[in-house]
């Protein structure tokens, strides 16, 4: 745990369960609580990271994201604006006998985010998939299953149609 306080201003709740690297960029609007945070990490505006999450050095996760419990986004990732984890494969309100749903009465589900892999903006991450290295998902694509390294998977639902385009030397 970090020794921070908690910080909450006017348009940023951060939990003192957060531990934040060094030169991590906040934007407004956020709600933080028990993630933690690598170095010189961005997190745009209106954005949420639960408890239990890990982001790696220099990833930059865009605004209107929702990062789940159980999500491990690796070292130099890109999330795009409006990317939603999920971590519960058979959500419920209430469990069979109509009881409201408490924290024992469904599993989390770990969902991984590979280093460098890049993830389109309005992407939905079904939980238990595991995105891996380098891979890219196209804007809008709703991911089910792996993701092999390298690769690029677009679509409803996401398919693999190749390898992802190296942009680094790209202008």
């Amino acid at each position: 745990m970090s020794d921070q306080p908690a910080f909450t201003g006017r348009y940023q709740v951060i939990a003192p369960t957060v531990n934040l690297g060094e030169n991590v960029r906040l934007s407004s609007f956020i709600n933080l609580y028990g993630c933690d945070i690598g170095d010189e990490v961005t997190i745009g505006a209106f954005v949420e990271v639960q408890s239990d999450v890990r982001i790696g050095r220099r990833a930059k996760v865009s605004s209107h994201t929702f990062v789940c419990s159980g999500v491990i986004i690796e070292d130099e990732c890109f999330i795009g604006h409006g990317v939603m984890f999920t971590n519960d494969l058979r959500p419920r309100a209430t469990t069979p006998d109509g009881d409201v749903q408490g924290t024992g009465d469904w599993e989390l589900v770990r969902t991984r985010v590979g280093r460098r892999a890049s993830i389109g903006s309005g992407a939905t991450i079904l939980a238990g998939v595991e995105i891996g290295e380098e891979a890219m998902i196209g804007a809008g694509a709703v991911v089910t299953r792996d993701v092999p390294p390298g690769m690029l998977a677009v679509g409803v639902p996401a398919e693999v149609v190749g390898p992802a385009p190296d942009t680094r030397d790209s202008p």
